[in-house]
């Protein structure tokens, strides 16, 4: 397949990648970082040579550009940024959310930013529902990352993983929908349910790589063996190299060997420094072909 970087569009105030959901704050033990699908997935898309542009909401502790070098960014003002505490034991993760910021709506979308190659709706807390989905009906490929629609927290803010509402509606909208097996608690009968719900489903499975059901058939792809450092982000990174494969070729297997590949370098490093560029994944492309089991 093609690595070469970009999209194709002929406006130049539509940005090849548009993504919709909230930048966060995530607390660490000597303050916080900036984390988020906008952000793993955003600064991905640039280092893979996309422009790129995000619709969020954030308090003004937060300064966008320096973070963010590079996004456009369409903000509502909020009083605070949604904000995620981790508490890792034993290999497993505690998560509790801290703050909300403001819900986003789709008239904060640039009418312009519409009809993109990719839009990337990638909800964290709810911030928005399905219901903004026909926003982009112009739009080259839409995709999802749905993990805000399967959380759910208590007063205190801990987070539990919740049902999916009505996820038909999403499934059979979006041309391609990334999760993880950790949104569902590793539960495959609500995997394959989805998968036969949906155009394009794509499990990731961390270090065993990812399962792509393309109208309901299955086939495993492995994963690129890599030392793995620090695993935050990697979903978001894989989502957005995948989506942008499809955009370009729209061969799912070939794509999800791209974002493995992609997602490989993430875990290799903290935080988004870990993030690639397009010559760095195109050598390492080179080292393995595309190798897959039916399922």
């Amino acid at each position: 397949m093609t690595t070469e970087p970009g999209l194709t569009t002929t406006d130049r105030a539509t940005p090849d990648y548009v993504l919709i959901g909230h930048v966060t704050r995530d607390v660490i033990d000597d303050g916080f970082v900036i984390g988020g699908t906008v952000t793993y997935a955003g600064l991905t898309a640039l280092a893979l040579g996309c422009s790129v542009g995000a619709v969020t909401s954030a308090g003004a502790d937060l300064n966008l550009a320096r973070s963010h070098p590079g996004v456009s960014f369409r903000v509502r003002a909020s009083g605070a940024t949604t904000t995620f505490e981790n508490v890792y034991q034993a290999g497993h993760r505690q998560q509790w959310i801290r703050a909300v910021a403001a819900p986003l709506e789709a008239d904060l979308v640039p009418d312009s930013w519409r009809s993109a190659p990719v839009v990337h709706l990638a909800p964290l807390v709810g911030e928005f529902g399905p219901e903004i989905i026909p926003t982009f009906k112009d739009c080259g490929l839409l995709g999802l990352t749905p993990q805000g629609w399967l959380r759910t927290w208590s007063n205190d803010g801990f987070v539990r993983r919740s049902p999916w509402q009505e996820p038909e509606r999403a499934l059979s909208a979006c041309d391609a929908v990334v999760l993880s097996e950790e949104d569902v608690e590793g539960d495959w009968d609500v995997l394959r349910a989805y998968a036969r719900q949906a155009r394009l489903l794509v499990v990731t499975q961390g270090a065993r790589g990812c399962v792509v059901f393309d109208r309901g058939r299955g086939w495993q792809v492995p994963a690129f063996p890599v030392d793995e450092v620090d695993a935050t982000g990697a979903g978001d990174v894989f989502a957005a190299a995948f989506f942008i494969a499809m955009a370009r070729d729209g061969d799912p297997i070939n794509a999800a060997h791209y974002a493995n590949c992609v997602a490989s370098f993430a875990v290799e490093a903290l935080g988004t420094s870990g993030i690639p560029t397009a010559c760095a994944v195109s050598d390492r492309l080179r080292t393995r072909s595309p190798i897959t089991a039916v399922i």
